[in-house]
């Protein structure tokens, strides 16, 4: 029983690649070619193929690894096939080493693009247009997200998870209470309310940075937000591809508008001089303080982790979100800022491992992992009833509604620039140790000239 159902899966799963390769009835772009044009058939690795056994290596582990494997006990189950997953917090450098002595995983789960398309470079990812019907999956993801595992005219990984991070959370005792809009239309309307709020002798907004070794980092997802908002997903897409250079005029006017927000009189709780030196796992604290003395915070999802543990246990009562807006005058429609989990074929010869990604991918991937909380599916199409409570649903609902995703800049520029200079460059900003003019001149000479093969 248990080897006939993993070779049907297994036999759907090469009927539906060949069916695709043959007929040519994709519409991802540049189809035969590869990254660097050196891909000529599949990728292999090491391990045994139509065994009934698919490798999988990814960073998360615990309880988001226990999730994981029970989210694939059905697949297991109605396929045969045993999927066996290992955790590494240090994935970025095992997966190099395993792919450079021969001993990549059927699967591998990028928590960061670049590494993704490090690897795809190299000749070790299989592309996906080879297996998965790439117009199918485009048409239930959020739009956009396929882009952030594209080289060179290929896409190389899929999403399996979604963080988002174009969220403003508040308090659902004190902010509606005020009369103040939860659906503020555009930045225009937001910067409105906060002066109201700054008028009423409160600062309108919640901000730290502080993350030890990579403190600057909230700083980098707000120019991010302000350069999806201002200039729109093509003009995101050179800046953090370095197609044009960090020190654009674009990009220092997303810093002067930044700076509109951030270091006006008043603006945020203990005075700019403090938000470095908050924690930002402590920044959406004093809005639960009685008086709150800050009502806005733009943060990820994932910020609902740190609230305090009443307004964690009721959190549908408790919080309230909605998508940071658009710019008024900047692109037409509502682009949303996030991050993900992107899935890898590393062993194209095998249908069991191709079987595994096809779910993996898919809008079904995900109910258990779903219910036990802090997940969130890339796909439009995920029956939302899963999630266990309103306010994540709400934040499903807002990445759905929306007109484009694009992946964290930061994630997608070289480590030395994105978890380097970016960093520490908007701290020297903010703390008014450098202009925008400046900082950002600074990040451009600091960009690896091999990075953009200049």
């Amino acid at each position: 029983m248990r080897g006939t159902g993993r070779r049907a899966v297994a036999l759907a799963g090469m009927g539906a690649a060949g069916a695709l390769l043959l007929a040519g009835c994709l519409q991802n772009p540049s189809q035969g070619g590869a990254a660097g044009e050196g891909l000529a058939g599949f990728v292999d690795n090491a391990e045994a193929d139509g065994d009934g056994v698919v490798t999988v290596l990814g960073a998360f582990g615990g309880q988001e690894a226990d999730a994981f494997n029970a989210s694939l006990a059905d697949f297991e189950e109605e396929s045969g096939i045993d999927v066996q997953y290992s955790s590494d917090q240090d994935f970025t450098n095992t997966i190099r080493q395993r792919t450079g002595a021969g001993q990549a995983p059927d699967v591998a789960i990028f928590p960061q693009p670049g590494g993704l398309l490090e690897q795809a470079e190299a000749g070790y990812v299989q592309p996906i247009d080879t297996y998965l019907d790439y117009d199918a999956l485009d048409d239930t993801l959020v739009p956009g997200f396929l882009d952030a595992g594209r080289l060179n005219g290929r896409v190389y990984g899929a999403p399996m998870r979604m963080a988002v991070k174009s969220l403003v959370w508040y308090n659902q005792a004190t902010y509606p209470a005020e009369g103040y809009s939860t659906e503020p239309a555009d930045l225009d309307e937001l910067a409105g309310i906060a002066t109201q709020i700054r008028d009423s002798g409160t600062a309108p907004w919640c901000m730290g940075w502080n993350s030890d070794q990579a403190t600057g980092w909230v700083g980098t997802d707000w120019i991010e937000e302000y350069m999806l908002r201002l200039w729109g997903p093509d003009v995101y897409d050179e800046w953090t591809s370095h197609e044009i250079p960090f020190d654009d005029e674009r990009v220092i006017a997303a810093f002067d508008a930044f700076g509109e927000l951030v270091l006006a009189e008043g603006n945020v709780a203990g005075g700019t001089q403090s938000v470095i030196a908050t924690p930002f796992s402590e920044a959406i604290l004093p809005a639960f303080a009685d008086p709150p003395e800050c009502f806005l915070e733009r943060q990820g999802n994932f910020i609902t982790g740190f609230m305090p543990e009443e307004v964690q246990a009721d959190l549908d009562g408790s919080v309230g979100v909605f998508a940071f807006p658009p710019a008024v005058d900047g692109y037409e429609g509502q682009p949303i800022l996030g991050g993900g989990d992107l899935a890898a074929l590393m062993n194209g010869n095998d249908d069991d491992a191709i079987a595994l990604m096809q779910f993996l991918t898919s809008p079904e991937f995900g109910g258990p992992w779903a219910q036990a909380g802090g997940w969130l599916s890339p796909h439009t199409t995920f029956d939302a009833t899963q999630y266990p409570d309103d306010i994540t649903r709400r934040t499903a609902e807002i990445v759905a509604e929306a007109d484009v995703f694009r992946y964290d800049g930061s994630d997608l520029m070289p480590n030395a620039v994105g978890g380097g200079t970016f960093w520490t460059g908007m701290v020297e900003w903010l703390s008014g140790q450098k202009t925008a003019a400046q900082v950002t001149s600074d990040i451009e000479e600091s960009w690896p000239a091999a990075e953009d093969g200049s």
